[in-house]
C-alpha cells in the first residue's frame, strides 16, 4: 500500500505519558510533603491514583462522563485512598499537576528520528483523545510540533476515539483519502479498532511484552523503529 498520510496518537505512542506523569506526581508529592502528612510511600499513592485514572479515562471515552467530572475526580478519589480529604490541598494539587506534566518533555524511544524521518515523504497528523490545551503544549514543549499538519482532538471533533466521527474530522481537515492513509497508535479499542472500522490501515504498537495483540491489524511491531521497514 502507498500512503500519503499518516495519523499518530500522541501519548503512549510519541509522548512518554507513563515517565512524564509518574514523574510530576513524584516531584508534588514531595513537594506537598505527603509522605510526612500521611506515613503513605510515593509509590502507592502513584499506583493508586495510575488506577482510578485509567478507570476514569475508559468512562470518558466510552462518554459516561465529562472533562470536567474526570480532572475532579481523579485526585479527589486518589486522595481518599491515602486519607487526605483537605479539599484546597487536592485542588491545588491537581491544579499544579495539570500545570506541570504537559510541560514534560518525555518521548518513547526513537520518537524524534522517526518523525524527522517520516516528515521528509509523509504528511503527518495527530488524532488524539487527550484535551485541547494540554495535547498542544505538550506538543510544544518536546519540539514535535512543526512536524505535523493537523492536530484533531476528542474535543475539537466532539466525539472520542474508537467513534467514526472524529475519523471523519480527521479526513476533513487533512484533506487525505482513507485508502491512502494509516493510523499508527498503541491504544487496542480506540486507535486499532476504531481506525478498522473507518476503514483506515492501522499499525498497533505493542510495549512491554503487552498482550493486548490485535490479530486483524494491518501490522504489529513493538519499536517505533520498526515503522519505517513497514512504510
Amino acid at each position: 500500500m502507498s500512503y500519503e498520510h499518516i495519523f499518530f496518537d500522541l501519548d503512549r505512542t510519541l509522548w512518554d505519558f507513563d515517565t512524564n506523569s509518574a514523574e510530576t506526581l513524584t516531584e508534588l508529592f514531595h513537594s506537598y510533603n505527603l509522605q510526612e502528612r500521611t506515613d503513605t510511600p510515593s509509590e502507592k499513592f502513584i499506583s493508586d491514583y495510575q488506577k482510578v485514572n485509567e478507570e476514569l479515562w475508559a468512562k470518558y471515552r466510552s462518554g459516561a462522563i465529562e472533562k470536567d467530572e474526570l480532572r475532579s475526580t481523579r485526585f479527589r478519589v486518589a486522595f481518599e485512598l491515602i486519607q487526605v480529604s483537605d479539599g484546597e490541598l487536592i485542588d491545588s494539587f491537581a491544579d499544579d499537576y495539570i500545570r506541570i506534566c504537559p510541560r514534560k518533555t518525555g518521548m518513547l524511544p526513537g520518537a524524534h528520528e522517526l518523525l524527522g524521518a517520516l516528515k521528509e515523504k509523509y504528511t503527518l497528523h495527530i488524532i488524539t483523545n487527550g484535551f485541547e490545551e494540554t495535547q498542544h503544549e505538550k506538543m510544544a514543549a518536546c519540539g514535535i510540533d512543526h512536524h505535523f499538519e493537523e492536530v484533531i482532538t476528542s474535543e475539537a471533533a466532539r466525539a472520542r476515539k474508537p467513534h467514526r466521527r472524529i475519523f471523519e474530522l480527521a479526513i476533513a481537515r487533512s484533506g487525505a483519502h482513507v485508502n491512502a492513509s494509516i493510523m499508527i497508535g498503541d491504544d487496542l479499542e480506540a486507535d486499532i479498532v476504531g481506525a478498522q472500522n473507518f476503514g483506515m490501515d492501522q499499525i498497533h504498537i505493542i510495549k512491554d511484552g503487552g498482550s493486548e495483540k490485535s490479530q486483524s491489524a494491518t501490522h504489529t511491531i513493538t519499536h517505533l523503529d520498526q515503522i519505517l521497514s513497514i512504510l
